[in-house]
């Protein structure tokens, strides 16, 4: 089975992307799998550096030690190939009729999406005051927060839904159930 609906969700650091899609694969279960971009990358990095991959996928202080390295070996990888890691990434999805992909972060992501599963594809833009973020844990870092892995997609404006994670945002319940509407009848 071949997904039915593939939600491509963006949105700044700490802004709430991996809770909010956490919560969306508890909703909808067994119909989900989530798919992560930089799984790919950051396989490829605890495999060349002999580190602990678990530790580089969560969200902690360890995957921030290395996150600076890691942006600029996958931008080079990016310049030869612009979708090899969302190739690799969907090359071990499960056949689920939902793809969550939680970190889209270039437009070259939402274009090589688009380019290889058309009208399936929807986009969600998260945001959140950067008051939000930082009682979340945010803390800018030049490097990191002002490149194109952070910022690539600041200036797009096609969003099938922008949602506020932030100081004004709607209930949990809300925010699922207006996702929802972005997919078809599973």
């Amino acid at each position: 089975m071949s997904p039915q609906v593939i939600l491509l969700f963006s949105g700044k650091r700490k802004c709430g992307k991996d809770f909010l899609t956490d919560r969306l694969k508890e909703k909808f279960g067994e119909k989900c799998e989530i798919i992560k971009i930089s799984k790919p990358i950051k396989s490829h990095w605890a495999k060349e550096n002999n580190l602990n991959l678990n530790e580089l996928l969560s969200d902690g202080e360890y995957k921030e030690l290395y996150r600076l390295a890691m942006i600029k070996w996958s931008e080079d990888m990016r310049e030869k190939d612009y979708g090899c890691f969302c190739r690799a990434a969907c090359e071990n999805a499960l056949d689920k009729p939902i793809w969550i992909v939680s970190d889209v972060r270039r437009m070259t992501d939402i274009q090589w999406f688009k380019e290889t599963y058309g009208e399936l594809v929807k986009t969600v833009r998260l945001i959140a005051d950067e008051e939000t973020r930082i009682e979340r844990g945010f803390q800018f870092k030049e490097g990191v927060d002002d490149v194109a892995s952070e910022c690539g997609l600041d200036d797009y404006n096609e969003w099938d839904l922008v949602i506020n994670y932030g100081k004004e945002k709607h209930s949990l319940e809300e925010q699922l159930e207006s996702i929802a509407t972005l997919m078809p009848n599973l």
